[in-house]
């Protein structure tokens, strides 16, 4: 059984609570891993890979056994720790921003705070 853990704004879309546990056919790869999500949970297709390319969505992140596995090949085996379901497969959403002002030339958030 393997575990997927994904980020809330997807959870809530596939009206799951906590972990997802999946039958995996064949090698425990990206691919396969989220072809089972989907199939699973069909109001997830398109949401973490392209409906036509099935390339990674730009703001989503794949992380197994604390390594990034974002560039990697989406048939390239994952660890056994995720094969055997001692380690989950986790889907993160990235987060991008902007500078607060004041924030990248040394001041920290707390003195730009007391200085206004």
């Amino acid at each position: 059984m393997i575990r997927v853990i994904l980020p809330p704004h997807l959870r809530t879309l596939a009206q799951v609570r906590g972990d997802v546990e999946l039958e995996v056919q064949g090698p425990t790869t990206q691919r396969s891993i989220l072809d089972a999500l989907e199939a699973r949970y069909p109001m997830l297709r398109g949401t973490i890979r392209d409906h036509v390319t099935q390339q990674r969505r730009p703001f989503l992140r794949f992380f197994a056994c604390e390594q990034d596995l974002s560039h990697d090949s989406p048939d390239a085996p994952l660890p056994d720790a995720v094969a055997s379901g001692t380690e989950p497969f986790i889907v993160i959403g990235a987060i991008a921003g902007g500078n607060f002002k004041g924030m990248g030339d040394g001041e920290s958030a707390e003195s730009e705070r007391r200085s206004s």
